[in-house]
């Protein structure tokens, strides 16, 4: 027999807003939705409020904002929810006294198939790293990030020229229909728990930094053409000019041919830019200058004449 629990779901951006409004919609009992404080944003920097907080008030959901989760004020507030279930997507790390309060624990949605790809990147690297297949993961929180057991996954093949964008989109959609069968599970006390596998052989996910989004033009063609995809559009794959500027490369095909062209040079004819790498070429079909906006390769060729990259 199902119940019907007091879920608190914990989460920010738009990859959380639509696990949100899919569970609203299947008319589970949300009691609590906690999200990041309102944050200024655009040119004239007002304060601009999450995705998941814009859907919650517009569903007339009862909001927290807490800008620290172990502050008393948060906590008593938290408590007096009396939570059954807490639900975590795109959200900061829970300190326990959070995570442990719901009687029938707290479950995650992570953007992979678990045990690899742990970390904060999990789209990103899966791309990066030319899967051909990723998927999402329901797990109950522990101690150790991104360890706990797992209740559910789904798989989904990874498009050979897939952007990390594109596959987000598609994850987040996913992603909400398996957080409301998890809840589905839990609330009909018919939820199973997978240990993880853990060994050092499993592949992470760390956080991205700018420089880690800098390519190196002596990987090979397949490798290139992976990072670009990977890194798109956030933060976006990039280079420095012949005069020293950051170039962004968001979309690209590539080619493996024999040449003797130097790393890096860029030929270009009949508006194909061409950029040499040891084992062929990556042709550059979405570009960014610094400054400017993204154009395809064509009006970008317009403005800028360039030998090389670095």
């Amino acid at each position: 027999m199902s119940e019907r629990l007091r879920i608190v779901f914990m989460g920010t951006p738009d990859f959380a807003a639509a696990s949100l409004k899919r569970l609203h919609e299947a008319g589970k009992n949300i009691v609590g939705v906690i999200t990041a404080p309102d944050k200024p944003a655009g040119r004239g920097m007002k304060l601009q409020p999450s995705a998941v907080k814009e859907y919650a008030v517009a569903n007339g959901l009862n909001v927290l904002q807490p800008e620290k989760l172990k502050a008393p004020e948060f906590l008593e507030a938290f408590n007096a929810l009396q939570p059954d279930l807490g639900i975590v997507v795109a959200f900061r790390m829970l300190p326990e006294v959070v995570w442990s309060k719901p009687k029938k624990g707290t479950f995650n949605l992570h953007a992979s198939l678990l045990p690899n790809y742990r970390g904060a990147a999990p789209i990103h690297w899966a791309v990066i790293n030319g899967e051909s297949e990723t998927g999402v993961t329901t797990f109950f929180l522990r101690h150790e990030i991104d360890t706990g057991d797992v209740i559910f996954q789904q798989k989904t093949p990874v498009g050979e020229n897939e952007t990390t964008g594109e596959l987000y989109e598609r994850l987040m959609n996913i992603g909400a229909g398996l957080v409301v069968k998890t809840v589905d599970a839990i609330e009909s006390n018919d939820v199973p728990r997978q240990p993880q596998l853990h060994s050092t052989d499993l592949k992470p996910a760390p956080k991205i930094f700018k420089e880690t989004a800098r390519i190196d033009w002596n990987n090979d063609a397949q490798t290139l053409h992976n990072f670009i995809r990977g890194m798109s559009p956030f933060p976006g794959a990039w280079t420095l000019d012949d005069k020293n500027q950051i170039v962004k490369i968001y979309r690209g095909t590539f080619e493996r041919s024999s040449h003797n062209q130097e790393t890096g040079a860029a030929l270009v004819a009949n508006d194909v830019l061409k950029i040499a790498c040891p084992d062929g070429y990556v042709l550059a079909t979405e570009l960014q200058s610094e400054g400017r906006k993204r154009m395809n390769v064509a009006d970008w060729l317009r403005g800028n004449n360039v030998t090389k990259f670095n």
